[in-house]
């Protein structure tokens, strides 16, 4: 279930403005908190992989606010993988998409030949990503070896000042991180 959404006109106007001049955001998520940015800018994403001490070829997940935002990637699969990943949506279940014509970045795909999506349906996600016109990273808002962040307090003790922005907001509920399905070959690897 979506959480309700605390953010106002500015913070969400920040927020875009943040992202879009290459900045990184903390904003919660549906069980854990996020780190996120601009999946397109190199500097973006190596912030983030540097504040989680995490290396690039794990890769990292793309949320988004609707099925639009990632049909660029849904189109040049074949109608079953489409409808696989469809019935996941939205929610919180992040399906890897095979990335045939290698439209993201291999800073954010890793060493994978897939991307990993999920359609959320947190309503904080979902604004942050329509205010930005475009699916962001989200990725567990903790350095590597910690646990998750659960609220902003934890956010502001691991990161002391090095985020441009904290995002408000409610997590969504989950107990878990979502679920990850490789929809090519059904299996569940989270």
């Amino acid at each position: 279930m979506a959480a309700p959404s605390a953010l106002n006109d500015q913070q969400l106007q920040r927020a875009r403005g943040t992202i879009l001049k290459g900045g990184v955001i903390a904003y919660p998520t549906e069980a854990v908190w996020g780190l996120g940015c601009d999946p397109w800018n190199l500097e973006a994403v190596t912030r983030i992989l540097e504040l989680k001490n995490r290396p690039v070829d794990k890769g990292l997940i793309l949320v988004a606010a609707s099925v639009e935002q990632i049909r660029f990637l849904l189109d040049p699969l074949p109608e079953e993988l489409q409808q696989e990943a469809l019935s996941h949506w939205p929610g919180p279940v992040t399906c890897l998409l095979p990335d045939v014509n290698k439209q993201i970045p291999e800073w954010v795909r890793g060493s994978h030949s897939s991307i990993a999506v999920r359609v959320s349906e947190h309503s904080v996600v979902r604004a942050l990503c329509e205010a930005a016109g475009m699916p962001l990273v989200s990725t567990s808002c903790n350095p590597a070896g910690l646990e998750p962040a659960r609220d902003a307090s934890q956010v502001s003790r691991y990161f002391k000042g090095q985020l441009d922005q904290i995002v408000p907001g409610a997590l969504g509920g989950n107990q878990k991180p979502s679920r990850i399905i490789d929809i090519v070959s059904g299996k569940q690897l989270r």
